[in-house]
This record gives C-alpha cells, sequence and structure tokens, in this order.
C-alpha cells in the first residue's frame, strides 16, 4: 500500500480537504496530512464545503510536519509551501500550487475544493497506473 501525506502551512483547510478526498475515493493506498504551523482546528468553512460533495472532516486534527514523516509516506504533496516546508526530500515531494481559501469567501472555498478534488482524482489515476506498469514488469 502507498501511502500520501498532503501538507500546507496551516493544515487547517488544503491539506485537510485533500486527505478527506483522497481517503474516499481509493481504499487502496492510504493519505494523512500536517502543517509547518498547524493550527488548533480544521477550519470550519472547510468542513462545510466538504460536507456539501457528502466527505466529513469533522474528525480530522491538525498537526505538525516533522522529518520523521520523510520515511513514512511514500509520495509527499506540498500545497503553495513548498518553500516553506524545507523538511520534505524533493525526490517524493509534488508541489501543488493550490490557493488558500483561509478568511476567503466561500465560493472561493469551492473552487479550492473542486480544485483538489480534481488533483487528488489525477494523483490517484496516476498511482493506478504505475502499480498496474510495476506489476507488468515484475
Amino acid at each position: 500500500m502507498k501511502t500520501v501525506l498532503f501538507v500546507c502551512i496551516g493544515n487547517s483547510c488544503r491539506s485537510q480537504m485533500a486527505k478527506g478526498f483522497f481517503n474516499t475515493f481509493t481504499s487502496s493506498e492510504a493519505a494523512d496530512s500536517a502543517g509547518m504551523k498547524p493550527e488548533d482546528h480544521v477550519d470550519s468553512t472547510a468542513i462545510q464545503v466538504m460536507k456539501e460533495v457528502d466527505i466529513d472532516i469533522t474528525g480530522y486534527t491538525p498537526k505538525l510536519l516533522t522529518s520523521d514523516m520523510n520515511n513514512k509516506f511514500d509520495i509527499i504533496v506540498t500545497m503553495g509551501c513548498v518553500n516553506g516546508c524545507p523538511l520534505t526530500p524533493r525526490q517524493k515531494t509534488l508541489e501543488w500550487e493550490i490557493e488558500d481559501p483561509k478568511g476567503k469567501s466561500l465560493g472561493t472555498y469551492r473552487e479550492v475544493r473542486n480544485t483538489i478534488r480534481n488533483y487528488v482524482e489525477k494523483l490517484i489515476m496516476e498511482m493506478k497506473e504505475r502499480t498496474h506498469a510495476e506489476g507488468k514488469s515484475a
């Protein structure tokens, strides 16, 4: 099973939404999330817009990104904070430039949610294709 870590600065919006989508869309892989400066709780508007697409992230908790996470995850996805995430090894880090919706309009949260959904769906497809290709060459 491949594992993915989604990282944003506060670990309260984007990375939590990505984790919610990823863990809902696939059971053959697993995701978690972390942040450089984690907030005290998941953003209430992020929770709201995820509920709109039937994904409940209310039980999620922001946590600090630590260097030992580099060994626990196969892929690390940073969301607009690659320069602020010096702990992640470049060879396994993907950078998604995704706007931080924190403090912005409900419409912006929805746009960001939909963008994250598209990125997560693409990532899962790429992971399945890579696993399939590796299985054929074995």
